[in-house]
């Protein structure tokens, strides 16, 4: 099979074909995924035990859930950058152990001050993961793939939810100091896609547009290879290299889509948080505790499957902003429906509705976003966007803990209001990216 003389990067990953290397590729970057996940739901399945260990208040021990987020912000945000600057793979490997290091020291801390150190330097490992994976898998995949592929991945934070559950209900039956076994068991999988890490190559894209064409066109030779494809990737065309500033995403090209995505990064962060942490808690006291064991997380975590499976057939379907302005808008629908009563079905078919709705959120709009910023700013542009969702992570409490506290009706409409404004975000970004190639 002979292709054309010089050939653009898409159309190498195309003639490169769809097969094992990204199957490949798509496994140990869902293990990370999957690992991370389990970091984050750690902190309210280890804040007791700990607590209880050292001697000190739940409240106390929670700082540790606080720090996490405070790293995984600063991780996402300067590991997305250098990745940028310096390339996805060398610094995925550097974030990834990081990741995997300090969650397994994590389970040997001495104190409550070494604890919050690792947990703290954990997070910034775990923040820079998740930029740099979606970036590398969006520049492995052909326009026609990669928006159902890019949804599948965030569905590994369902696989890491029902892990989760699972070490919380052994860790809790073998002994007191349950959160020891959590954080090592958190950490492992961290080390494991380390090890696999070392075999990914750095994407074609980064090369050509770091004038690195002859290496690119190497790496699609070997991607042809692993896939059977009798393809020969010929020169690729020549690319001077770039490397714009931070600044160059609210460049006059970039200015509006930056704006209105951040935006709807941090209020679907907000709202997240709100549903998933401090609902469970107001209904808890209200005779629902249930809400809060892992039994039940486990089958939040099933629902959210169906969920990630109908944003995977609709951001190549009907389009990316489409699909998510649809999710964001029956999410605030769920929001609004635990204000209808408190029949135990109603608010268990409520949660599901927000387990199902929001996390198909989460996977159409960490689909979107890589694929509306130019390659030497894609990792930039997707640390930034998990910079300011770990940011609405860190201001929940004071947003929507005091509402619940003082009018839950009044609480979810704000909620509701936060999803409703997402979804206007969305809507005024000024691209749809389905079928489009990366620049």
């Amino acid at each position: 099979m002979r292709m054309p003389d010089t050939m653009t990067v898409e159309e190498g990953i195309r003639a490169a074909g769809v097969g094992r290397f990204q199957y490949r590729l798509f496994a140990v970057f869902g293990l990370v995924w999957a690992a991370d996940a389990m970091q984050v739901l750690a902190i309210g399945f280890t804040a007791p035990s700990i607590a209880a260990s050292f001697g000190i208040s739940v409240p106390e021990a929670l700082q540790t859930g606080t720090l996490f987020f405070v790293g995984m912000l600063i991780g996402a945000f300067v590991f997305g950058r250098l990745a940028d600057r310096f390339g996805r793979r060398p610094v995925l490997i550097v974030s990834v152990l990081i990741d995997a290091i300090f969650g397994i020291a994590s389970a040997f801390a001495p104190d409550p001050t070494t604890l919050l150190a690792l947990r703290f330097l954990t997070g910034v490992g775990v923040g820079g993961t998740l930029p740099v994976d979606y970036t590398m898998m969006a520049e492995f995949l052909p326009s026609d793939r990669r928006g159902r592929w890019l949804v599948m991945l965030e569905s590994f934070w369902a696989v890491g939810t029902i892990a989760l559950a699972i070490i919380a209900l052994f860790a809790g039956s073998h002994g007191g100091e349950a959160w020891r076994t959590i954080f090592l068991c958190t950490g492992l999988p961290a080390l494991l896609g380390l090890v696999l890490r070392f075999s990914v190559p750095e994407t074609p894209l980064y090369l050509a547009k770091s004038g690195r064409a002859a290496e690119a066109r190497q790496v699609l030779q070997r991607v042809a290879r692993a896939n059977g494809s009798a393809a020969t990737i010929e020169a690729l065309r020549a690319e001077a290299a770039t490397k714009p500033p931070l600044a160059a995403l609210f460049s006059p090209v970039l200015r509006r889509r930056t704006t209105f995505v951040l935006l709807a990064w941090a209020l679907i962060s907000v709202s997240y948080y709100g549903v998933f942490v401090y609902l469970p808690v107001r209904l808890a006291g209200e005779g629902f505790g249930f809400l809060r064991g892992p039994e039940f997380l486990v089958l939040i975590a099933l629902v959210q499957l169906p969920g990630y499976a109908l944003a995977a057939y609709g951001v190549e379907r009907w389009g990316r902003r489409p699909t998510l302005i649809g999710f964001l808008l029956l999410s605030a629908a769920g929001c609004m429906l635990f204000s209808l009563g408190s029949a135990t079905a109603l608010v268990v078919g409520s949660t599901l509705l927000l387990s199902f709705a929001l996390l198909g959120t989460w996977g159409a709009i960490y689909a979107f976003t890589p694929e509306i910023y130019p390659t030497p700013l894609r990792a930039t542009g997707m640390g930034t966007a998990g910079a300011v969702a770990r940011l609405g992570g860190l201001l929940a409490p004071s947003i929507v803990a005091p509402l619940m506290a003082a009018d839950f009706t009044a609480a979810l409409g704000a909620l509701s209001a936060l999803l409703v404004l997402a979804a206007l975000a969305i809507r005024l970004v000024d691209v749809e990216s389905r079928q489009q190639s990366l620049d």
